[in-house]
């Protein structure tokens, strides 16, 4: 199977190493990859078929997650591993319900920050920060939000697709608690990772071509792995779920995917 002609980039070198974020952008029909990274995506969704829905799914939840949160009165918005700029980003949705709502974006790939800086900048009623940081130095992100985010009041942190980079549990949990920790009462916590639980061994397989093709490296956790990151906060209904059911739509039957999801609300 070949990648899509006429789509995305694909003028780089072969040798060019396949990058996450790129993979991921061709899955959700972006345009910013190179060919290395349509073969590895198409490669990983052979090995684990519905990845890419998987991605989009996530994408989904993302817009509801924020949209709900806006419609509650939500105005201020930390979402730290933004990836490449795709459709309906935190910043377009929140505004849309709430234009005077604050948005930073924090990822540690400068390449991505450049794209974000270009094609994410928001309302003029409202705010659009950019933040070039890494999720593994907390501290350096809640300094660098203050700028543009008041953390006495609450605040939605999303962190969507990038927990599963950071290879090591313990890690993981301490920098979710050092987040919530600087935030206010009825702040909310996003997450959405990546899960074995459908197929654990295609995913075993899928993590470790992953791993060995693409950069960064990804782990997969199991749903209750991923409901302890909520740890302190109070999931709201329906939990943490596949993501592609979190509050979908009245009637709405839609698959399970390799993703799971929720928004805690932090009460004290």
């Amino acid at each position: 199977m070949k990648p899509r002609p006429n789509a995305g980039d694909q003028r780089g070198p072969t040798s060019r190493p396949a990058h996450s974020a790129r993979v991921w952008d061709y899955w959700l029909g972006g345009k910013n990859f190179y060919s290395t990274d349509a073969e590895v995506a198409i490669e990983l969704t052979e090995m684990l078929p519905h990845l890419g829905r998987a991605a989009r799914a996530q994408r989904g939840f993302q817009s509801r997650a924020v949209r709900h949160l806006a419609e509650s009165g939500v105005d201020q918005f930390l979402d730290i591993g933004v990836g490449l700029p795709a459709r309906y980003g935190t910043h377009e949705v929140a505004q849309a319900v709430v234009p005077s709502a604050r948005v930073v974006y924090a990822d540690k790939d400068p390449v991505v920050m450049a794209h974000a800086r270009a094609l994410m900048t928001g309302r003029p009623e409202g705010a659009v920060a950019h933040l070039l940081a890494d999720l593994r130095d907390p501290d350096a992100i809640l300094l660098g939000a203050a700028e543009t985010l008041d953390l006495r009041r609450p605040v939605a942190l999303l962190l969507l697709g990038v927990l599963e980079h950071v290879g090591d549990g313990e890690e993981a949990q301490w920098i979710v608690k050092r987040l919530l920790s600087a935030l206010a009462p009825g702040s909310h916590l996003v997450v959405g990772h990546l899960t074995g639980v459908l197929s654990p061994a295609a995913m075993e397989r899928a993590v470790a071509h992953w791993n060995t093709t693409t950069a960064p490296g990804v782990v997969s956790r199991t749903p209750e792995e991923i409901s302890a990151f909520f740890g302190g906060t109070e999931p709201l209904t329906p939990g943490i779920v596949t993501c592609s059911r979190w509050r979908p739509g009245a009637g709405s039957r839609v698959p399970a995917v390799h993703r799971y999801g929720g928004v805690g609300l932090l009460s004290h």
